[in-house]
């Protein structure tokens, strides 16, 4: 893991540490487990994205009790 992060309360997450210049590809593992109010059937994301060299990534999860959705905004 390059480093972790909660999500604040506009749900973002502004700490992560940037990546590492020759990184091509990123990942982030949601724990989703916490946000439905019975077991969850998305106990955990996960999203695997290319990256480019000083891009910004804006990925948005969309999250509801019977499924998910991702996308990069702007």
């Amino acid at each position: 893991a390059h480093g972790a992060s909660r999500t604040d309360a506009d749900g973002r997450c502004r700490d992560l540490p940037p990546l590492p210049e020759s990184t091509t590809h990123a990942r982030l593992e949601f724990d989703t487990a916490e946000y439905s109010p019975r077991e969850a059937f998305f106990p955990e994301v996960v999203v695997a994205f290319a990256v480019a060299p000083g891009e910004h990534y804006h990925v948005p999860l969309l999250l509801n009790p019977f499924g998910y959705s991702v996308y990069r905004g702007s």
